[in-house]
């Protein structure tokens, strides 16, 4: 796989709560230089990555980390988020809800933010670390009947990340119209390469393009 096509599938993130203008400033312009599938960056800078730099395809966060925001909390995220510029969402399900078996609450949700979405995409957090393998394949059926665009492993803010058994059971049970994101814990090109090959369309990393581009230095 080249450099050019793993380039492709990078969402480069930087979500630390402490991020300032220049490392953001400094993300974007790499994911443009290389050609990235998106920046990932908190919802406060998107109105200003989307004037400087309007090239770029921006993705932002909802109900992020925690997921346990309400659906109108998330609602009117998403809509401000939209109008400052992002062109995906990435939204952290409620997790209390899946644990509660509430599956239509999680169903519903996702429903609602689709419809404000229109045709940007939705990426849905289902922070695998803390789910059974049960739940998983459960959120596999409720994502697909909600109409989400992809289903997302990790916030990386959880106690794991992405692992390739995940994707792998993503790959067995979800619909085919919801494509697969890995995110947390990509430390290496092989890992990035073993995603791919598994199944997913997207890598959401803060190191990609590092690890890409050291072996040039």
């Amino acid at each position: 796989m080249t450099d050019k096509e793993l380039f492709s599938k990078i969402d480069h993130t930087l979500l630390s709560p402490t991020a300032t203008v220049m490392q953001i400033r400094t993300l974007c312009a790499e994911a443009s230089g290389y050609g990235c599938a998106s920046v990932c960056i908190p919802p406060c800078y998107v109105k200003q990555v989307h004037k400087e730099f309007p090239e770029l395809n921006i993705c932002t966060v909802i109900g992020f980390p925690l997921g346990y925001t309400s659906t109108e909390a998330k609602v009117a995220e998403t809509k401000q988020a939209l109008a400052d510029g992002a062109n995906e969402i990435d939204m952290v399900i409620n997790l209390a809800a899946v644990k509660n078996e509430d599956y239509d609450t999680v169903i519903d949700e996702i429903v609602q933010l689709k419809a404000v979405c229109g045709k940007h995409i939705l990426k849905v957090i289902v922070e695998t670390c803390y789910l059974t393998e049960d739940e998983k394949i459960m959120m596999c059926n409720a994502f697909t009947t909600a109409g989400a665009d992809f289903i997302k492993t990790s916030t990386g803010f959880g106690t794991g990340g992405a692992t390739f058994d995940d994707i792998k059971l993503f790959a067995k049970h979800i619909g085919r119209n919801v494509k697969i994101k890995a995110a947390g814990g990509i430390k290496s090109r092989e890992d990035m390469e073993e995603f791919v090959r598994l199944g997913c369309s997207r890598l959401g990393t803060s190191s990609g393009v590092r690890i890409l581009t050291q072996k040039k230095k």
